[in-house]
């Protein structure tokens, strides 16, 4: 088993660059590796199989976020995948 890897970014940027962000990432899905990098830190993922995803959203005081959570393991046990929906209205 490697060793722990860390990758860790944080900016602000502007809606538009945020839609570029996740567009690569759902290209990153497809195409079955992901590449993250930044400043010389970099790090690849594979995701296959069963993901968890969890999504969590909060308002407060003016300010607004939203968690996007997904994980997996390397080697995906897919013997009891939790099936349920999730709706994004825009």
């Amino acid at each position: 088993m490697a060793g722990e890897k860390k990758f860790v970014f944080e900016s602000l940027q502007d809606s538009e660059s945020i839609r570029a962000f996740l567009q690569s990432l759902v290209d990153g899905f497809e195409s079955g590796t992901i590449k993250l990098s930044t400043n010389g830190d970099e790090i690849e993922l594979t995701p296959e199989g069963m993901l968890n995803f969890t999504v969590k959203a909060k308002m407060k005081s003016g300010a607004s976020k939203i968690n996007i959570k997904i994980a997996w393991k390397d080697s995906a046990d897919e013997t009891n995948p939790i099936n349920k929906t999730l709706n994004i209205d825009t």
